[in-house]
């Protein structure tokens, strides 16, 4: 087994990404499967993210916004983000207000944010759980509320592959940022297809639907009546 060599300091979930001869994981995946399974992991081929600043009115509500933070290195003091892990919070950059706390239970009254972001963050929720998170969003957006969805596209599991590395590099405005991803395959499909229907079964419309092969962006909106 070749030496574990770590690339880059601990990031969202402490997924730190590492390299075994020459191949990037993460030190998550590692635990979750040990050196003898890791023919067992799915790797996405790495993707390239352009993103630019979120265009909204008001704060905006990041639901897992600690590690790499990047809604907030996008938008600053604008951004409230928040994460079931204090260390996730603590580790992300300066900029956003910083909140400890649940997205199955937000404890935001109704109608707080006109903006809501989840960046790469659902494919850490467990599937029973998706419909009350996004619930819970809809109950803190305003009528005409946005949801702003980036996650990777999870189809039809490899054969013999039970993990997913997902990684990535994401031009920001004057920087970029890198990261890895690693998560167990989860059960049944989720990609675009399914986060449409489960959003506009939690109310919302579908109004921007962007499949880039690996992941994909969805933005949901609220009704105004």
């Amino acid at each position: 087994m070749s030496e574990l060599t770590p690339v880059a300091k601990p990031g969202r979930r402490g997924r730190r990404v590492a390299l075994i001869g020459g191949t990037a994981l993460t030190l998550a995946v590692l635990g979750l499967v040990g050196y003898a399974q890791l023919e067992q992991i799915h790797r996405f081929p790495p993707q390239q993210l352009t993103l630019e600043p979120v265009q909204a009115e008001g704060l905006i509500l990041d639901i897992g916004g600690g590690g790499e933070g990047v809604i907030g290195q996008l938008n600053g003091p604008q951004v409230i983000a928040i994460d079931i892990d204090e260390r996730e919070l603590l580790d992300a950059p300066p900029g956003p207000l910083k909140l400890v706390m649940d997205a199955r239970k937000l404890t935001f009254v109704p109608d707080s944010f006109n903006t809501t972001t989840v960046f790469f963050t659902f494919m850490y929720i467990k599937g029973p759980d998706h419909e009350t998170v996004l619930q819970q969003i809809r109950r803190v957006l305003k009528p005409g509320g946005r949801l702003l969805i980036w996650d990777v596209n999870f189809r039809s599991r490899p054969p013999e592959k039970k993990y997913a590395l997902f990684r990535y590099t994401a031009q920001l405005p004057g920087k970029q940022v890198s990261s890895g991803y690693g998560v167990s395959w989860p059960e049944g499909v989720q990609d675009l297809g399914y986060w449409v229907a489960l959003g506009e079964k939690a109310g919302f419309e579908a109004v921007v639907k962007k499949d880039a092969g690996a992941w994909f962006y969805l933005e949901l909106t609220k009704p105004r009546s």
